[in-house]
């Protein structure tokens, strides 16, 4: 007979493990599954270890500016990828152990290592994913699946021939790549490259349209393609790889061909940042009727219900969102549901995040594109980092601001930053736009001196009709 629980949690990410947590403490039976490393993408291969190596990037890239803050440092400014690897692990090593310590020392919650699979709406075979074999078979009334995304891979001829990496193996080298060739326009092709760039690589980013960062509104993405540019990342626009083939017999490096016959690219070091997919292949969801999209996705409604009563998807798994935040929202919103007698749903969130190249691009609630899209009357403006004095003292002026306001009600449609400490400075208008209150209410708000948010209320002074 399998054992039977109030609930069961299958991932420790960053949703999973507090509701696992939260639900054992409020007096239900848990078990929460996980099948290889405690504390999921963010704190193994996402946020975790890629901020730690934007920091080290930082950390190279200000100590050879120093001579423009009158800093005289002797010496080539070099990196140690060995070094910097190790403070890594360090760091996930500890935040790893932090959740695994935190489940297994929760009371009334059991913690099982190995592949779940459904076997029925509410049934789950647990099986060792080094060999397959049965471990334990579980019961519950309700079960939440937090089971992450991974890197998708192009199929191109020649792949199997070649060692090639993603965002996970690229953080394991310990010799920095001669040339590295980044696969992607997007957020994590660019994190890294800027970061192995700082590093000391030579780093070319191929990008299949003709700008990168198109979800972005273009004045944004142009931009920020300048400053990477200028810190010596090449790009390659409009061309997409067809097949790769090994430069040497023994393996190493890449010759990327492309599919408008345009020059081969040799590279030492070959990375694929092209997107992620769901981890639910291989769940067994066909056997418990929860469905899923043609992505693999698992739809929910607001309260993060499947379309099986007592099913529930939290974290990207979802769709409602790829971000750590969003995936512990989405633990706080069924948390509050279920324990605090709260009718929250993922349908009211406002969408906010941040690309962490340096410096930062943070967006929160609706582009300009889409703003326009929508045919609505609204309001606009924009302030260039260089009026900013915090950003000037720091000497970090590159980027801007915008906002977009509905003329008619006085709300703030979306907000970005694209510049220093815009990462912090995007939260005021987070925090203004989630209590729903007008811009008014933020544009006559006083701010610290000097800091980049003390221009916000500036900015919104120069709100004009958008034409």
């Amino acid at each position: 007979m399998p054992q039977h629980f109030d609930a069961i949690v299958i991932g420790t990410g960053q949703g999973g493990s507090p509701l696992a947590v939260r639900l054992a403490k409020n007096g239900r039976h848990t078990a929460v599954i996980e099948r290889d490393k405690f504390g999921g993408t963010c704190v193994n291969v996402g946020c975790t270890p890629t901020k730690a190596y934007v920091a080290s990037a930082r950390t190279a890239h200000v100590a050879r500016r120093a001579a423009d803050y009158g800093v005289h440092v002797t010496g080539e400014i070099t990196v140690d990828l060995a070094q910097v690897k190790a403070r890594k692990d360090k760091i996930i090593g500890q935040s790893r152990d932090g959740v695994e310590k935190w489940l297994r020392n929760t009371n009334n919650l059991t913690v099982f290592k190995g592949h779940a699979r459904f076997t029925g709406p509410h049934t789950l075979s647990i099986t060792d994913p080094a060999n397959g074999n049965l471990l334990d078979e579980l019961h519950a009334d309700d079960i939440i699946i937090n089971t992450g995304t991974r890197a998708v891979i192009p199929k191109l001829d020649g792949l199997e021939r070649i060692r090639y990496h993603t965002n996970s193996t690229l953080l394991e080298l310990t010799e920095l790549p001669e040339h590295l060739a980044i696969v992607g326009g997007s957020y994590i092709a660019l994190e890294f490259a800027q970061v192995f760039r700082r590093f000391g690589s030579r780093v070319t980013v191929i990008v299949r349209g003709e700008r990168v960062l198109t979800r972005e509104d273009e004045d944004f993405a142009r931009n920020l393609q300048k400053v990477l540019t200028r810190e010596g990342i090449e790009f390659r626009f409009g061309g997409e790889p067809s097949r790769v083939e090994p430069l040497h017999e023994h393996g190493d490096g890449v010759r990327i061909f492309f599919s408008d016959d345009s020059a081969p690219l040799d590279v030492s070091h070959l990375m694929f940042a092209t997107g992620r997919r769901p981890n639910t292949d291989d769940l067994g969801l066909a056997a418990a009727g929860i469905e899923v999209d043609r992505h693999g996705t698992i739809p929910v409604d607001g309260q993060l219900r499947t379309n099986v009563p007592g099913v529930w998807a939290i974290g990207d798994v979802n769709g409602r969102g790829a971000f750590t935040h969003t995936s512990y929202d989405d633990y706080q919103i069924m948390s509050a549901n279920l324990f605090d007698g709260a009718q929250r749903s993922v349908d009211d969130r406002i969408m906010a995040y941040a690309v962490f190249v340096d410096p930062p691009l943070a967006r929160v609630g609706m582009a300009e594109h889409e703003v326009r899209a929508s045919g609505r009357d609204a309001l606009i403006a924009t302030m260039p980092m260089t009026r900013v004095g915090r950003a000037r003292e720091k000497g970090e002026t590159d980027g801007f601001m915008k906002v977009l306001v509905d003329s008619a009600s006085k709300q703030i449609l979306g907000a970005a930053i694209y510049g220093v400490d815009g990462d912090e400075a995007i939260h005021t208008f987070i925090d203004i736009m989630t209590a729903r209150a007008p811009y008014t209410t933020l544009q006559f708000a006083m701010h610290i001196h000097p800091t980049i948010s003390e221009l916000v209320p500036t900015l919104l002074d120069g709100l004009a009709p958008m034409k």
